[in-house]
């Protein structure tokens, strides 16, 4: 074989495997940025810290405090407020203590001002649940002074609908009829103890 026949040989044999070789796999496109959670936060209190005294039943009154939410999905209704104490554990059940339980509240809504009235409904159409004690509204956290902090929860839930229930609502009530409804939810804890 001549050095041109080798030489042509050789070319042709690399345009084959060229030829023949698998494309080179593409690079997945860019993913959208990711959106932020529904973030629930207080000005009386950062997450994870102490809750202020007047919210508490440090005294013989207590009022609700102010909530703020932001990074709202799209396609939000209405919004589901529970706030609970996860550490106790009553009648040794698992069940634990209902502070505070208040739903279709509006999807346009940015927060729940301080000290919100102890009525199960209010003017822009939000319905409050009766709380452990079997009372409407908000009931501050009150627990013992022996024994360690215990977590307040304040759980919000932003659904695509509303829910068709009246005060008289149960947790349970309300837990099983935003099943399959929730786009979001945001938490915020609390510490307290007396």
């Amino acid at each position: 074989m001549t050095w041109k026949q080798a030489l042509s040989t050789c070319a042709i044999l690399a345009i084959s495997a060229v030829a023949s070789a698998p494309a080179k796999a593409q690079a997945p496109p860019a993913a959208a940025p990711a959106v932020p959670g529904l973030a629930l936060m207080s000005p009386a209190f950062e997450d994870g810290s102490i809750i202020p005294p007047k919210f508490t039943q440090a005294g013989d009154t207590w009022v609700s405090p102010q909530l703020k939410w932001t990074n709202v999905p799209p396609n939000t209704v209405s919004f589901v407020l529970l706030a609970h104490d996860p550490d106790a554990a009553l009648e040794k059940k698992t069940g634990d203590v209902l502070h505070w339980l208040a739903f279709n509240i509006p999807g346009t809504a940015t927060g729940l001002p301080e000290a919100v009235p102890t009525t199960a409904a209010l003017p822009d159409g939000t319905v409050q649940a009766k709380n452990r004690r079997g009372l409407v509204g908000y009931l501050g956290p009150g627990a013992p002074a022996v024994g360690p902090y215990h977590h307040y929860t304040f759980e919000l839930f932003a659904l695509d609908t509303k829910l068709t229930l009246g005060p008289d609502a149960s947790r349970a009530d309300v837990m099983s009829a935003m099943d399959g409804h929730i786009v979001g939810k945001g938490v915020l804890v609390g510490r307290f103890h007396k």
